[in-house]
């Protein structure tokens, strides 16, 4: 029901920026949760950065100070502007939507972000 566009994955050099984003479609209701979990080879996937419709945000201690997650309400969009991009960054990230008017939670396909130093 609902669909997840991700966008702006790529290869970057250590100290660059890349700007992610996730449209939704479908049937959105109007309170959920939009974010980035991230996947590296071998690892779990983690969270990176949350954001609820009403501006809570949530980010995870290794990217504090460096990513930041925003939304556009009225686009149903969420980006992370990823700024001071280290290797270890280096994953698959996958834009999140939980709807929690049924509880189902959406994944995005993933985009490849490669950080080389």
């Amino acid at each position: 029901q609902v669909q997840l566009v991700e966008s702006g994955g790529g290869l970057v050099q250590a100290g660059g920026s890349l700007r992610l984003s996730c449209a939704a479609s479908g049937t959105i209701f109007r309170l959920n949760t939009m974010g980035w979990y991230r996947q590296a080879p071998g690892k779990q996937r983690e969270l990176v950065a949350s954001m609820t419709v009403g501006g809570i945000k949530t980010l995870a201690d290794s990217v504090k100070g460096r990513f930041t997650i925003s939304r556009d309400n009225a686009k149903n969009t969420v980006y992370l502007q990823m700024n001071s991009l280290k290797p270890e960054d280096t994953a698959v990230y996958y834009c999140r939507f939980t709807d929690y008017g049924t509880g189902t939670v959406y994944w995005g396909q993933g985009t490849q972000v490669t950080v080389s130093s």
